[in-house]
């Protein structure tokens, strides 16, 4: 298994799913090196896997004006940064209803309050002869805590997880559509609640808690490093020579020139 991870070709995955894209630079040298004439008729190289592909190109022009395809190393990256999109889509949609679940309680607050006192003293027997003390049980506690957190507080809290959860749903737009400013507003929202993650898991390990805390220590080191953000690696600067040298019109127009 991981020796075919290792030879997976995320080029070929691409053109499968998406299909292939060809171009016909204006420069004639550059050009024949990108084209073949087969059984079929004239073939040209797709940008992005390197394959043959018979019939016109789907666009042309000068060289420098070719569009930016990814490929390789980038396609992989791509993949990566919608999988941590995704999560985020996740997370924010989680956040948004719990925002409207605390707003709601807010406003029925009262009901749940006499419910409460009616129907907790009626199971209370059955509780003592199973041997349970009902009033120190985590979600008894948790209920009668939050019916006597003030109303304004509930309010902000709301408001606050509802912020969070928009936070979550704008990092996972910009990382979805590959964006520079989506990275960054992921590093940003994801490093300011660090500490609070910290702080949870002082208080308390659990497993859903180390998965979060990973994902997002993966996912702030993984973007800074490997989009050299903030200026890591040369910057954005170093990021756009990296993958302009990656074009496969850069890789031949290298070759004619000997470069």
């Amino acid at each position: 298994m991981q020796l075919r991870f290792r030879n997976f070709d995320w080029s070929l995955r691409s053109c499968g799913l998406h299909g292939h894209v060809t171009y016909r630079p204006d420069e004639p040298a550059l050009a024949e090196r990108l084209r073949a004439d087969t059984v079929a008729g004239e073939a040209w190289r797709c940008l992005r896997c390197e394959s043959y592909v018979a019939g016109s190109p789907h666009g042309s022009g000068p060289a420098e004006d070719a569009p930016i395809v990814l490929r390789g190393r980038a396609l992989r990256d791509a993949f990566i940064l919608r999988l941590l999109a995704a999560e985020r889509f996740i997370r924010g949609l989680l956040l948004l209803a719990l925002s409207y679940g605390i707003y709601k309680f807010n406003g029925a607050r009262d009901s749940l309050q006499r419910f409460f006192d009616d129907y907790l003293p009626t199971l209370r027997p059955l509780a003592d002869k199973l041997g349970i003390d009902l009033q120190s049980t985590g979600p008894v506690r948790l209920i009668d805590k939050a019916l006597h957190t003030a109303h304004g507080t509930l309010t902000l809290v709301a408001f606050g997880v509802l912020a969070y959860g928009c936070l979550q749903l704008l990092e996972g737009v910009g990382l979805w559509l590959l964006k520079r400013w989506g990275e960054y507003v992921a590093v940003v929202g994801t490093s300011l609640f660090v500490p609070l993650e910290v702080y949870e898991l002082l208080e308390k390990v659990t497993w859903v808690r180390i998965v979060a805390f990973a994902v997002n220590i993966f996912a702030v080191v993984y973007l800074v490093w490997t989009k050299r953000l903030f200026g890591a690696r040369g910057g954005h600067a170093a990021f756009a020579a990296e993958r302009h040298s990656a074009s496969l019109l850069e890789v031949e127009r290298a070759a004619l020139t000997g470069g």
